[in-house]
Formats: structure tokens, sequence, C-alpha cells
């Protein structure tokens, strides 16, 4: 793959919307001859990315596909190959983030997570395997985020998610490097997408009624996240340059980080910063340090009126996990 992108097939997960939707629209105004497989959920949505990849020259192939359906999956690996002979690179973008409390998310909400963000991903990645190895190699790119090297409070199963796809993505790599299988894994942060859109969905159908929960306070702070955010977000176009750099790299990094300061941030966190500086920081941003009074308060009094979610809010031009 590094030899050239023009002319390769190229499967894209998580296509509809976001990062997937400007990749699969960059590959084909870039790329002369690429050939796209583009899947997700919503056929009518896949269909109109389709449309603008192909009206700029590209082959394109649309596969509706639920990454919780292992049938489906499997049957997406297949009809890629049956269509094309060859998969010459997977971009494993689908994902989405489960927030709340460990406490309250339902065990069904956490098995979604890590069927979305985990073992969706390894079923088509498994079922690929033989066809790379045996055209004689290949590339495999995980989007994982940030929220893959460290931890922060209400993103519990979302990180723990990230972090298995980047475990996988370490162990992959060294395993199929003999075979030229060449495995990355990008790391966005803040992005111009739906996210925080389907965070607050995914919290709203999962926790019942959070402002009765000792969680309040960083509840009301997590529905105001975006905003905080948003200064820092990369666009969808530019998450995909690093992306192509990674499909397109000769001898591909294992980590690209797609943040405005992101690697100084993973640096600091994780090898410089002592564990309860990065805690409180955490506590603080998400509001998590203002939970426990307002709790006890609510309980000695019965009164039902919160401490002021806006105090001690974390520092906007911050850099937080998101993809």
């Amino acid at each position: 793959m590094g030899q050239g992108i023009a002319g390769q097939v190229v499967l894209i997960t998580g296509a509809s919307y976001g990062i997937g939707a400007g990749l699969a629209r960059q590959l084909a105004n870039r790329f002369t001859g690429i050939r796209l497989i583009l899947a997700a959920r919503s056929f009518d949505r896949l269909e109109e990315i389709a449309a603008d990849c192909r009206k700029a020259g590209a082959e394109v192939l649309v596969i509706p596909t639920d990454m919780t359906q292992t049938e489906q999956v499997q049957a997406l690996a297949a009809k890629a190959i049956a269509q094309f002979g060859r998969v010459d690179a997977i971009v494993s973008n689908a994902g989405y983030g489960q927030m709340g409390p460990v406490e309250l998310i339902p065990a069904e909400a956490t098995e979604r997570q890590f069927q979305v963000n985990v073992f969706g991903p390894l079923t088509l990645i498994r079922a690929l395997i033989p066809t790379m190895r045996s055209q004689g190699g290949g590339r495999i790119i995980l989007i994982s985020s940030l929220g893959g090297r460290m931890a922060f409070p209400f993103g519990g199963m979302y990180s723990a998610s990230k972090f298995a796809l980047e475990s996988l993505g370490d162990v992959l790599r060294m395993e199929l490097e003999p075979f030229k299988i060449r495995v990355s894994i990008v790391e966005p942060g803040p992005v111009q997408t739906e996210f925080f859109s389907v965070v607050n969905q995914a919290v709203a159908e999962t926790i019942t009624d959070p402002q009765n929960t000792p969680y309040r306070s960083a509840f009301a702070k997590l529905e105001h996240l975006d905003r905080q955010v948003n200064s820092r977000a990369w666009s969808c176009e530019r998450v995909a340059d690093v992306i192509i750099r990674a499909l397109s790299d000769r001898r591909p990094r294992p980590r690209y980080v797609a943040a405005t300061g992101g690697s100084i941030l993973l640096f600091l966190m994780t090898k410089v910063l002592p564990t309860w500086f990065t805690d409180r920081f955490w506590q603080r941003f998400y509001g998590i340090n203002l939970v426990a009074k307002e709790w006890q308060a609510r309980e000695l009094t019965g009164s039902s009126a919160a401490i002021d979610s806006s105090a001690q809010i974390g520092d906007p031009d911050v850099i937080q996990p998101d993809r």
C-alpha cells in the first residue's frame, strides 16, 4: 500500500458520516482509480457519499452493515472479496461513545459499546487477514482516540473499549508484520462530528432520570461539553489527511495522533504528571469534584437545589478525548 494508493481497494467502516465520509471523499478526489467499499448502517446516507465519490471517478461498493451483528460483518468481508478479489486496506472507523458513570451504565449498553468498538472490528479483520496474506500484504488502520491512552470520568466504557482496541492493534502489528500487513492506530482528539449528539442520545437512552442520581452535577457539565471543545476540534478532512498518511507512508508509524497538542498532552498525563494530579484535573473538568458535596447536601436537607454546575468548570482550551 505504501507504494501508492491509486488503484487500491480500501474498505471503510463508519463511512456514512464524519471522519469516514470525509476520508472516502478525499480518497476519491485525490487518487486515480481508487476502489472504495463503504460500510455503515444507513444505506441512503452511504449512497449519498458514494455518489460524491463516483463523480470524482472512484468505483464504489456500498454495503449496509451493523457492526453489532456478527453475520453482517462477516458478510461485509465476503462481499468485498467477491466484488474486488482483494482488499488492500481496512480503515476501521465505526465507533461511538457510551458516556456516563460506570455505576449507572447497564450491562446491555456496555456490551453494545464493546460490540461496536472492539468485537465488530475484530470480526472484520479476522475475516480479511487470510486474503491480505495471500495477496502479499496490506494495511489495517484502527481509528481509536486519545481516550484509548488515558481514562477520564464518565468515559469508562468508551475508554475501556478504546484501550482494548489499542491493545489489539499492538498485537496485530507484531503478528502480521512478517506477512507485510502493516497495522497503525490513529488517535483523534476532538473532531467536528456528531460525536457529542450521539453521546447525549446514548446517555438519554441508557440512564433513567440522571438528574436524580448522585452524579447530577457532572451530568450537567456533560451536556455542555461539546461547546467547551469546539475551539480546538479538528475538521473531519484534517483527520482524514492523517489517515491517508498512515495508508501511504512507506514505513507507517505504529500510532498517529490527530489532535492539536495531543502528543504533548499524552506525554504529560501518562509519563510526567503524578496520578493524583491528573485525577484531580479530570475530576474538576467533569464536575466529579462537585458530586459528593451536592449529594450529601441533598440527602441532609432533602432539597433538590444543585450546587452551581458552572463553578470550577474545566479549562476549555485543554484538549479532551473525543473520538
